[in-house]
């Protein structure tokens, strides 16, 4: 049960892998100088979460959680008789289905309320009490799969007839007889979710490393002021046009990830013999087989992701060329590739001119998108701006039943910033449609389709910008911010994806993982994707450690593969209007009511063909063509 439980978590708290900044325009002292960071009582109520809108008190959601604790042994009392009728099935699928909603509502509430401050350790108790009534009902829930296994197929074609309630779960039952020969006896299955706390533990130690524990160095700013680094801020820093700050930032950013390569790399060891031991368990010959095949996503997608990209590294290599030719350096290193090439272009969008530019770019999407947006944004379902505490990033929750979904926000008023909300944006509304037009079986995403909503934003987004900019010099911007998005989403993300391809390969042969060996794959492939005229410093080495979405298991390539599926969608409905906006909104509406690839397919996009890949390397080289005739 490892998959559907982690994966779940996934979900609830999903990030985007865009980071955003220190809130810069609303909230710098008047020097400029922005040495600590703002407390969360100061800011507005409109730009923070609402979370009664879920429970309206943290007593509430006791009492709930006690109502809740006390149901897990009802799911037993239909143990060795889902196969009697078509009644009594229908009735345990909708008791577990309405249960396992209630149980998700409480795990959102509180892994939010833990979110706005990760030293809060009440929110930590109540998350962890959380976990541990899911593992429980999923515990209790492990009969249900091989005993519907042992009901003879005919029959549950019968009951499917029989029963009007039960043909809601009819893709359901048909996706576990698909995985018959991977589903265990009721006692195994049982041992199996005994087993989800630990392997969810890996993850969730980690977050609690990075968020919370972790002590980031104090060091001088452009202008000698003290600069607290925090992850919001090594960004920030990295976006700075002072070489010599950025390269400050840079090595002191990452001492306590060298420091504890050792504990990291262990952590993460134990998450991939985890993983092994879930893969084994179900009969499954690797683990890269046995994660993808819980969406039924063909290995032939991910390695075609792989073998293509490699195949089409040349546009990467050539923006990195340009961009050491352009900004006069001998060699390029990391800390080089955030900085704009158009320092006197670079604009501040505080957070409400953002909401109005996102608005007005996502237009073609129709009115009802439209109208779900501008609800989101008035009724306080993104919370902004970075406090002390609060965990880093951005990410969209996902709808669970009785609750819409929420964003989180780090606002530091950065172009990227403007792209992160629209980014999101396409998460929330994404599951807002699939919510509101699915039954709950299928309210959902699977997770290969994850990312082509909030890209497509994002695509939608930067064409309605190039359009609307009148100077060469925003043009050349924007073209550096697509050129970033494509490296950044789609080339970077694939390399995530190589990395930890090869990595749980070599756990499965019983190579030995250590720090220097994990430091020099992810070296290597860095040095790899980028070419020639970047240097791999020893600090880029261990920056695999940093990338918490390795712990969500085969995750990261989705990005790669959505920014080509998205590409694609952006185009048509620039190109065909309503026609295409109708398929993508088809799209949004579709949760799991379908297996991914053929989903995909109503947006009229084959993710099993190389076409929409190689696509992506075209587009890049006809940018850097553009931005070479701008330059001259």
């Amino acid at each position: 049960m490892k998959s559907s439980f982690v994966i779940l978590i996934g979900l609830l708290i999903m990030n985007t892998l865009t980071y955003s900044q220190i809130p810069l325009s609303s909230f710098d002292k008047p020097d400029g100088t922005n040495s600590e960071l703002m407390k969360r009582e100061n800011i507005e109520n409109k730009y923070k979460w609402d979370l009664t809108q879920m429970f309206k008190s943290d007593d509430e959601w006791e009492k709930e959680f006690q109502r809740l604790d006390g149901l897990t042994q009802k799911i037993k009392t239909f143990e060795s008789k889902l196969g009697t009728s078509a009644n009594i099935l229908n009735e345990a699928l909708e008791f577990t289905d309405k249960y396992w909603a209630d149980v998700q509502l409480l795990m959102q509430y509180a892994s939010m309320s833990k979110d706005i401050d990760l030293s809060n350790t009440k929110y930590q108790a109540m998350y962890s009490k959380a976990l541990s009534l899911a593992n429980n009902v999923l515990t209790a829930m492990s009969f249900m799969r091989p005993e519907i296994l042992s009901i003879p197929e005919e029959k549950i074609k019968s009951f499917l007839k029989e029963s009007i309630g039960l043909k809601t779960y009819e893709h359901k039952l048909n996706n576990i007889l698909r995985m018959k020969s991977h589903t265990l006896t009721k006692n195994e299955e049982e041992i199996l979710s005994l087993a989800s706390p630990v392997d969810e533990s890996f993850m969730s130690t980690y977050r609690l490393w990075a968020n919370a524990d972790i002590k980031y160095p104090v060091i001088k700013d452009e202008n000698d002021n003290d600069f607290q680094l925090s992850p919001a801020r090594y960004y920030q820093g990295m976006f700075s046009t002072n070489r010599e700050f950025r390269e400050r930032v840079y090595k002191n950013y990452f001492i306590p990830f060298v420091d504890f390569k050792n504990t990291l790399t262990s952590l993460y060891y134990g998450s991939i013999k985890s993983n092994i031991f879930q893969a084994k368990a179900r009969k499954y010959n690797t683990t890269l087989g046995w994660s993808l095949d819980q969406v039924n996503v063909p290995v032939e997608v991910y390695k075609n992701l792989i073998s293509s990209v490699n195949d089409n590294l040349s546009p990467v290599h050539r923006w990195c060329s340009i961009k050491k030719s352009i900004l006069k350096i001998d060699k390029m290193h990391a800390y080089d590739t955030y900085v704009t090439l158009f320092p006197a272009s670079k604009k501040k969008f505080n957070y409400d001119e953002a909401v109005e530019l996102v608005l007005k770019a996502l237009k073609p999407l129709g009115e009802d998108y439209q109208k779900n947006l501008k609800h989101a944004f008035d009724n306080r379902w993104v919370d902004v701006y970075e406090t002390k505490g609060k965990r880093s990033g951005a990410y969209s929750t996902g709808a669970v039943k009785g609750s819409h979904p929420y964003v989180l926000l780090n606002w530091a008023g950065e172009l990227d910033d403007v792209f992160t909300l629209a980014h999101e944006m396409g998460h929330n509304i994404h599951s807002l449609y699939s919510a509101e037009t699915q039954p709950y079986p299928y309210a959902d995403y699977p997770i290969f389709l994850a990312e082509v909503a909030s890209i497509t934003n994002e695509m939608l987004l930067l064409d309605y910008l190039i359009e609307s900019s009148d100077s060469k010099e925003e043009k050349l911007t924007l073209i550096e911010k697509y050129l970033n998005n494509i490296q950044g989403t789609f080339y970077r993300q694939t390399r995530f994806a190589e990395f930890e391809m090869v990595i749980q390969e070599m756990v499965e042969k019983g190579e030995p993982l250590t720090p220097d060996v994990m430091a020099k794959i992810f070296g290597d492939m860095f040095q790899k994707y980028w070419g020639p005229d970047m240097i791999t410093d020893e600090e880029e080495k261990h920056s695999w450690s940093r990338i918490h979405h390795f712990f969500y298991d085969y995750y990261v390539y989705s990005y790669a593969t959505s920014f080509a599926a998205s590409q694609l969608i952006a185009d048509n409905i620039k190109r065909d209007g309503q026609i295409a906006i109708d398929k993508h909104l088809a799209f949004l509406k579709s949760g799991e009511s379908d297996y991914p690839i053929p989903t995909l397919l109503k947006n009229e996009v084959d993710m099993t063909n190389p076409k929409p890949i190689v696509a992506v390397a075209k587009k890049m080289n006809e940018l850097l063509d553009k931005m070479e005739q701008l330059l001259k």
